[in-house]
């Protein structure tokens, strides 16, 4: 009989024409694998569940990008549209609890708390990983109904600047960097925008100045769930704001990428782009491997999730490091390599996943999964 290893069997929930599986799909078969048994969201919210044989080794995936997943999700059929993300985080939850069986990479109840940020803040200060102070996370935390909610509790907590987040939100959608100002000013940066009574996302970044708009626009995010957190204020590199994206695989970190913008939202989809990662390096210097080890915290606070996407602020000079985010699907970085001395030299973030469940003795896999 062949190595247990070499005779793995993966199977993977995804979108079947979604990139992120098509990656993963390949990093398997380079790897001398089996291509993984995809099982499709769209089948698994059709029929109720789905099942997997005892020896399958089970990924979940991004229900993202698919209209029709998406409207099982939300009920909503224009995937600009904002809102919904309660309802979503309520019928993936549930979607995740009828999966059966396999040996899983993904553990539903960390899913649970990495999908709401209120729970994730929590969970990561808890633990004393630094994060952003924010008045919405922990034991007895209020309820944010609307904009006069916002305002009192920036008031009440001296954040003259916070971001307004969606509770169940991702990739920025939903997001408002909120400051005020002496005299009752008060302005927002954002990418969503209101039409016909409907909030949808935009690719364009705005500033947005009369707090009436303001307001309009939180009001009508509040129904789903909001988080509000301290803005602190971010290195630069190159005359613009950096963040960096810490990819930690089993307990490990593994990749890293920078993002920049001139405007305080890094996404790379508005308008961000990938900075020089060795020249974040040289900036943060020794502390450099405080950035990582600050990740590889994040991470431990989801053991039995094997890869996470840690969203690592850093401060005007490099100088300390706090957390923004977790992403429990975070790992869509195309091209980008292993550290080095990270174990991942030469494998992207998905060979690397395969790498790391293959070096598992299946004691260990048991254990962990």
């Amino acid at each position: 009989m062949g190595d247990v290893r070499d005779e793995l069997r993966l199977a993977v929930v995804g979108n079947p024409d979604n990139r992120r599986v098509g990656l993963f799909t390949r990093a398997a078969v380079a790897a001398g694998l089996p291509a993984p048994r995809v099982v499709p969201w769209r089948d698994v919210l059709r029929d109720g569940g789905a099942a997997f044989a005892a020896d399958e080794v089970v990924r979940l995936d991004s229900p993202g990008e698919d209209a029709e997943v998406d409207r099982a999700l939300r009920d909503i059929d224009d995937p600009t549209r904002v809102e919904g993300s309660a309802r979503w985080y309520a019928r993936f939850t549930a979607a995740v609890r009828t999966l059966e069986g396999g040996r899983r990479l993904d553990d539903p109840d960390e899913l649970a708390v990495l999908f709401d940020k209120r729970r994730c803040h929590a969970a990561l200060a808890a633990a004393d990983v630094p994060v952003p102070a924010s008045p919405t996370s922990g034991p007895g935390a209020p309820t944010v109904r609307g904009w006069a909610d916002v305002r009192d509790l920036m008031r009440e907590h001296a954040m003259p600047r916070a971001f307004v987040k969606l509770a169940h939100g991702s990739s920025a959608s939903g997001v408002l960097a909120v400051e005020t100002a002496g005299g009752g000013r008060v302005q927002a940066t954002t990418s969503v925008e209101s039409c016909d009574g409907k909030l949808h996302n935009s690719l364009r970044v705005r500033r947005v100045t009369r707090e009436r708009e303001i307001a309009a626009l939180v009001d009508a995010l509040a129904p789903d769930g909001l988080h509000i957190e301290r803005w602190l204020p971010k290195a630069s590199l190159h005359g613009r704001v950096a963040d960096l994206r810490v990819v930690v695989i089993d307990g490990r970190a593994t990749h890293a990428v920078v993002r920049t913008s001139r405007s305080p939202l890094t996404n790379l989809h508005l308008g961000g782009a990938r900075g020089d990662l060795g020249a974040a390096i040289e900036a943060a210097g020794l502390r450099w491997q405080q950035a990582l080890e600050i990740g590889e915290r994040a991470a431990a606070c989801f053991p039995r999730t094997l890869c996470v996407g840690v969203d690592v602020l850093p401060a005007i000079g490099w100088r300390r490091f706090a957390v923004g985010e977790v992403n429990a699907f975070g790992d869509l970085l195309p091209r980008l390599t292993g550290l080095p001395g990270s174990g991942a030299e030469g494998l992207d973030t998905y060979a690397a996943q395969i790498a790391a469940v293959r070096a598992r003795t299946p004691e260990t896999e048991h254990a962990a999964l």
